[in-house]
């Protein structure tokens, strides 16, 4: 039996004797049969209720337990006494409520002690009143309490998204699960693949094309995606060699003066820039533009050869009916990874400005290794409103700004136990400290707890569904298969 033992704003204590099958994440319907009304909270953490008198009777106990022919029990209470022992206390959250039958976001009433139920909410009836999955649902994965858990494409659609958690727990597992969604629904899609885990989703484990085949398309810079110099334009060059490549400001304005003089010549080629710069008088910033535009040229990444060279437009046009375009950044340097990333979110901010793109899906895994903090404000404040709207996947959720989780729509949390990192992440708009750092050090492999939108603000603990495509996540061993010879 459920019994309220204290409130205070929304924490509620609820002293459950007999225990009952009532664990951490668990959602219980507080009904006042005074009103009519329900409170709807959830079980954060549990332990054993401090009741006076226990450890006088453990430690009894355990003196006595081998006492023989002695009735240490001459009363029989001994059965009444282990039941109060057993008492448990959970530690809940007030998540919303019910009135009239339907979900309320008032909360600032007090059920009665005397006159109110509890009792274990089940996940599908939570589901079905908070109108998780209802409208463009698509499918994520089984709740703790076995309840199908579909999220509505409104909850990632213009939303910002974070997922993160230890190694080997499951956070490129749902990336792709979600980008796979997103492309079977029509959505326009780019990732920057860092591993190479996402270049062989058109493929089934078995090495068969699955229906969603030709809606991949996987770039590798340098090598089937290089771009011209007037494709790239001086104003993308110009961010990437200054915020990438530490050009500075002197440099940059004999830059754009070389580059107007090529371009008024008709001249806008590679060696001509290279000959153009060695001509500058000044040696300080000859040396300075020119050691900058061959770190440029070394990455294979820029083309005089028509031909050869990728406009992202074009690319973009064969996935505008939904489709994926994967950046494999697999083996490349850093400085190269923020070269491609840079001329990526100008270009892309380009295409939004002028209406090519009414929107786009950016998937970053591993964006600690390639998003520097001056791309941040960027990210979230200007081309989320162009419409980039992006999935940060990352094991070191302090290399993201404090000002992302805020602004962050939905996190999608992995097991972590160490209590720094899960510090970074309870400072997110959208989540309470406790629930974090104690559900999310218990969670198993490929579950994550989901809070924020996707399912209207009620965290819930989901396990990740299987897929068929070839992911290529697993982590690489040298003991694999010990027993085969």
């Amino acid at each position: 039996m459920m019994q309220i033992y204290k409130i205070d704003g929304i924490n509620v204590q609820v002293i459950c004797c007999p225990p009952e099958d009532v664990n951490k994440g668990d959602y219980v319907l507080v009904e006042d049969l005074a009103t009519a009304k329900a409170l709807i909270i959830q079980v954060v953490n549990s332990g054993y209720a401090n009741v006076p008198g226990i450890l006088e009777d453990i430690l009894r106990a355990s003196s006595t337990e081998k006492v023989e022919g002695v009735d240490l029990d001459p009363l029989e209470m001994r059965s009444f006494v282990n039941i109060i022992k057993d008492a448990e206390l959970l530690t809940c959250k007030i998540r919303g409520a019910i009135d009239k039958g339907k979900l309320s976001n008032d909360v600032n009433w007090i059920p009665s002690r005397s006159t109110s139920r509890l009792k274990k909410l089940p996940d599908e009836d939570l589901i079905k009143l908070a109108g998780i999955g209802q409208e463009e649902a698509v499918d994520i994965g089984v709740s703790k309490g076995g309840g199908k858990i579909s999220i509505n494409i409104s909850s990632i659609d213009g939303k910002m998204n974070i997922i993160t958690g230890k190694k080997e727990t499951g956070k490129s597992h749902l990336s792709k699960l979600l980008l796979l969604r997103l492309v079977s629904r029509g959505g326009v899609c780019i990732v920057f693949d860092v591993n190479g885990e996402y270049v062989n989703l058109g493929y089934t484990k078995g090495e068969r094309k699955t229906a969603l085949h030709d809606k991949f398309i996987p770039l590798t810079p340098g090598k089937d995606f290089k771009v011209s110099l007037q494709y790239a334009g001086p104003g993308v060059l110009l961010r990437i060699m200054e915020s990438v490549l530490e050009l500075p400001a002197t440099s940059a304005w004999e830059f754009r003066r070389i580059w107007n003089e090529l371009r008024v010549k008709g001249a806008l080629r590679l060696e001509y820039m290279r000959s153009a710069i060695r001509a500058v008088s000044n040696n300080y910033i000859q040396d300075a533009l020119l050691r900058r535009f061959e770190s440029l040229i070394s990455t294979n990444f820029f083309t005089d050869d028509v031909e050869k060279a990728t406009t992202l437009d074009k690319v973009l046009e064969k996935v505008s009916g939904g489709g994926a375009i994967i950046i494999n950044l697999q083996n490349m340097t850093s400085k190269f990874r923020q070269i491609v990333v840079e001329f990526m979110l100008s270009k892309l901010s380009q295409l939004l400005e002028d209406w090519f793109l009414r929107a786009i899906f950016l998937f970053a895994e591993e964006a600690h290794l390639y998003l520097r903090e001056t791309y941040w404000d960027d990210i979230v404040t200007r081309m989320r409103h162009l419409g980039v709207f992006t999935t940060f996947i990352t094991n070191q959720p302090d290399s993201i700004s404090e000002s992302v989780y805020r602004q962050a729509d939905n996190i999608f949390l992995f097991n972590f136990t160490n209590e720094h990192d899960l510090e970074i992440v309870s400072k997110a708009s959208r989540v309470d400290s406790e629930t974090v750092n104690v559900i999310a050090r218990q969670l198993p492999l490929h579950h994550c707890l989901m809070l924020g939108k996707v399912l209207n603000d009620f965290p819930m603990i989901v396990r990740i569904d299987s897929l068929d495509e070839e992911t290529m996540g697993e982590t690489r061993l040298f003991f694999a298969n010990p027993k085969q010879k």
